[in-house]
């Protein structure tokens, strides 16, 4: 409002995160040394190193790692932890550096198989919203 008092009725957008992306990457947004994002269907795995040092990382790094107990995607992860993509990307990749996560990057003739990709499209369909409820199918 003009006055500075707040809009009448419930904030439609929802607050703000508490720490914005750019904050936990330190500005960071190519998470490889190629520079290329880490493609989304990147398998991460927990070290046996990286469980052993889970109370010497910062918050979002023990989530990450602590999250990756079984392997699992790069987009599955962020959509667990409700973490920005590219920001879990990025602490992957320093994760992965540190020797706290093992990195399965898949082969890109496999991604590009139409077969493959309709599998994480109907995975991804499966994992219920924040309310619950299953996402529409085609």
């Amino acid at each position: 409002m003009a006055d500075g008092s707040p809009p009448p009725g419930p904030d439609p957008v929802g607050p703000a995160p508490a720490v914005r992306p750019f904050l936990v990457t330190a500005g960071r947004v190519a998470p490889t040394a190629s520079g290329r994002p880490m493609p989304v269907e990147t398998q991460v795995v927990a070290t046996a190193e990286g469980l052993a040092f889970l109370d010497g990382l910062s918050f979002e790094q023990h989530d990450i790692v602590a999250a990756c107990r079984l392997p699992q995607s790069v987009a599955e992860l962020a959509a667990r932890l409700r973490l920005h993509l590219n920001v879990v990307r990025v602490l992957a990749e320093d994760l992965r550096a540190a020797g706290h996560l093992t990195v399965y990057v898949p082969d890109v003739d496999v991604t590009h198989d139409a077969s493959v990709l309709r599998r994480v499209i109907d995975g991804l369909r499966a994992i219920p919203n924040s309310r619950g409820v299953l996402r529409d199918t085609d």
